[in-house]
């Protein structure tokens, strides 16, 4: 492809790129290319640690990422330890169509099929056989759905797993099924529901759809996971309102919802997705529970949110289409680790414990990772209050993180009964379109059209008003001006409606920006947030360690590179 000048401003399939040197970089290629789970950049040096979760966890997350980054970008690099990653994964299922945790030669870990493992062994399977339609993933897949119904406890109107962990002599106990003791069921029912669905809609497998109706009636239902006013139960027994899973569940139930035509299911979903989002930072911040950890912001829990708004978007409260885009921009983008000057890492491996830790080069291996646990203003999370420091990265928010991305690319521009709609001001190319986004430095979209379009549409961000909003249309040596104050310019309350575009066109939408403050509160603690647009450029106070936010660029003009857009024919739909 030719190059040419383009915004330098963010890129998500670059983005993914950057995501793919961690998710290869972290494999332990002296233990069998198993990733590392988590690290400690704090420490001098730095060192990477080997946990429970990685098996069936980690693997899936990596597969899955890798897919995903790879559909974006069209980086090819590190293909020969991705292979080691799905021989490794297809080698943790026995017979009975589980995946099980493996023994680890430092740790006294019993081998069990963890439930919560699970859902990304399903999610990789599914993106795996999307990718390549390869028939010994689909029976691998079969397998394990069939496996994941055969062990669930069945009543009249709900199913569920009455422990953490299977083994292949069964479940631990009988008189936990008989007395109902069910662990926490979003984190071990309510998230398989999203792969499963994804599983059903590619290969019309009945039994992930019966897992699907009968988990989400667990849930809704049955469960007490949220409560009635949308509000995640805080007790300890659910996990302290574990935000991650909470939301994983929403996202998926918001899916749920949409494939069934169930709108009161997603009238559920906006309630509780609502309540969730007081809990939350404008900008993405999220708490890690309600108690101990609540200071702790995993990435997996932003790109939940990232998602189920994403769902409820598409679903007609189009509301959520600019709160997911703050957060894309800002936690998401912010979250991940591009650069390392302040981690001190070691050259050689000589105080490497096998299959347990390694201070090897970790700056260089995880560059392009995102936060396992941040703070409002700092990717490293050492506050006085809830655990303290802990990991600085965990692999399920690298993977989850990419996940992340590719939900935002995938949905800047879609199709949908002959009408294109550019949902985000990202950069972006298509088959359609290209939108190249001067954001945040100007209130500039430049629409370049491809093929003919019979009705395009654009998102206007709700601060920037209509009064001011103007876009020139240049086709065929002609230009053409319009205002967003005319009549019939606008529909589904926040998008500017273009109407007919042909290919060659160009079309020009400019827009006042917002300059302002907010208050943001995030458990207890105030953060002062200036704002550009949709981006964050500063916050106070700053952090300490490795701050957020305080090293923002912007110009009156935007920037520019050489550079182009990845456009593919048929994309993958998550």
């Amino acid at each position: 492809m030719s190059k040419r000048l383009i915004p330098d401003t963010l890129m998500l399939e670059e983005r993914a790129a950057h995501a793919i040197n961690a998710m290869i970089g972290m494999a332990d290629r002296d233990h069998n290319y198993i990733p590392f789970f988590a690290a400690d950049l704090m420490h001098k040096p730095a060192f990477m640690t080997h946990g429970d979760w990685d098996y069936g966890s980690s693997h899936g997350r990596m597969i899955d990422g890798l897919i995903l980054a790879r559909h974006m970008s069209g980086e090819e690099f590190g293909k020969e330890v991705e292979e080691r990653y799905r021989a490794n994964l297809l080698s943790f299922f026995k017979e009975d169509g589980m995946s099980y945790r493996q023994i680890n030669p430092t740790r006294n870990w019993e081998p069990n099929a963890n439930l919560i493992d699970q859902r990304a062994v399903i999610l990789s399977l599914t993106t795996w056989f999307m990718e390549s339609g390869d028939p010994k993933v689909k029976e691998a897949a079969d397998r394990h759905v069939a496996a994941l119904k055969r062990i669930a406890i069945k009543e009249r109107d709900v199913w569920y797993y009455p422990a953490s962990e299977y083994k292949e002599t069964g479940w631990p106990s009988n008189n936990a099924i008989q007395l109902r003791l069910a662990p926490d069921p979003a984190a071990f029912c309510g998230r398989l529901v999203m792969p499963l669905l994804k599983y059903h809609e590619l290969t019309g497998n009945q039994d992930a759809y019966e897992l699907c109706q009968f988990f989400t009636a667990l849930i809704m239902e049955r469960s007490g996971v949220f409560n009635q006013d949308g509000s995640f139960n805080d007790s300890l027994a659910y996990r302290s309102g574990h935000f991650h899973t909470r939301i994983g569940t929403l996202d998926a139930i918001a899916r749920f919802g949409v494939y069934t035509g169930d709108a009161a299911m997603l009238a559920w979903v906006k309630k509780c997705y609502d309540w969730a989002l007081t809990k939350c930072t404008n900008f993405g911040w999220t708490p890690g529970d309600l108690h101990e950890q609540a200071y702790e912001h995993e990435t997996c829990s932003l790109v939940d949110l990232i998602a189920t708004g994403i769902t409820l978007a598409q679903s007609g409260y189009v509301e959520y289409w600019g709160t997911v885009e703050r957060f894309l921009r800002n936690h998401l983008a912010e979250s991940q680790l591009l650069d390392l000057d302040w981690v001190e890492e070691a050259d050689d491996k000589s105080a490497d414990i096998p299959a347990n830790k390694s201070f090897y080069k970790v700056a260089e291996r995880t560059r392009g990772s995102f936060a396992g646990y941040s703070a409002p203003n700092d990717f490293v999370c050492d506050v006085n209050e809830g655990r303290g420091h802990t990991n600085d990265l965990q692999i399920c928010c690298l993977g989850s993180g990419t996940r992340g991305l590719f939900m935002g690319w995938s949905n800047t521009i879609t199709e949908k009964k002959g009408t294109i709609s550019v949902n985000f001001l990202l950069n972006r190319g298509s088959k359609w379109l290209d939108v190249s986004s001067y954001l945040p430095h100007e209130g500039k979209v430049v629409l370049d059209i491809h093929t003919d379009i019979s009705r395009l549409q654009i998102r206007i961000p709700e601060w920037a008003g209509f009064t001011k909003i103007k876009f020139v249309r240049e086709r065929n040596g002609e230009v053409m001006e319009g205002k967003g104050s005319e009549a019939s310019s606008w529909v589904n309350k926040h998008f500017l409606l273009l109407g007919a575009a042909v290919a060659g066109e160009k079309i020009t939408v400019t827009f006042p920006l917002s300059f302002r403050k907010t208050l943001e509160n995030a458990v207890g603690q105030t953060f002062e947030t200036e704002w550009r647009g949709d981006d964050v450029v500063n916050i106070t106070p700053k952090g300490t360690k490795k701050p957020l936010y305080s090293g923002r660029q912007v110009f009156e003009e935007a920037p520019m590179r050489t550079g182009e857009y990845r456009r593919l024919d048929k994309e993958f739909v998550w």
